[in-house]
């Protein structure tokens, strides 16, 4: 693991980074959800592994659960939340020219950040 970080709705691991793209381990905890946010240096795809919840990409939202995969292109406005009782977990890969947390847009953020 290359680096990890404890969020207010879980936290991540990096497992693998390079100039062409980041694979991260999300963890979200029962309730909680990540930032609306939008990315303009990267598109991600995420597999989930473990859990259940909705993914909201440009206001629409869809039920996901282990097995499930999302594509998120560059701009799309889009968020995770654990709607379950255990931990939701999934495989982000990040592609594109930057993978900095400081490409991150919130637009709308239960913690106010």
């Amino acid at each position: 693991m290359l680096e990890k970080s404890d969020r207010p709705w879980g936290r991540y691991e990096v497992l693998k980074e390079s100039d062409n793209f980041k694979v991260k381990t999300i963890y979200v905890n029962p309730g909680k959800r990540i930032s609306y946010q939008r990315h303009q240096k990267r598109a991600e795809h995420w597999y989930i592994a473990e859990g259940s919840g909705e993914v909201t990409i440009d206001g629409i939202t869809t039920a996901v659960s282990a097995g499930s995969v999302v594509d998120i292109k560059m701009k799309q406005l889009h968020r995770i939340a654990n709607t379950g009782s255990t931990q939701l977990v999934f495989v982000e890969v990040q592609t594109g020219t930057y993978f900095g947390e400081d490409d991150i847009e919130r637009v709308e953020d239960d913690f106010g950040r």
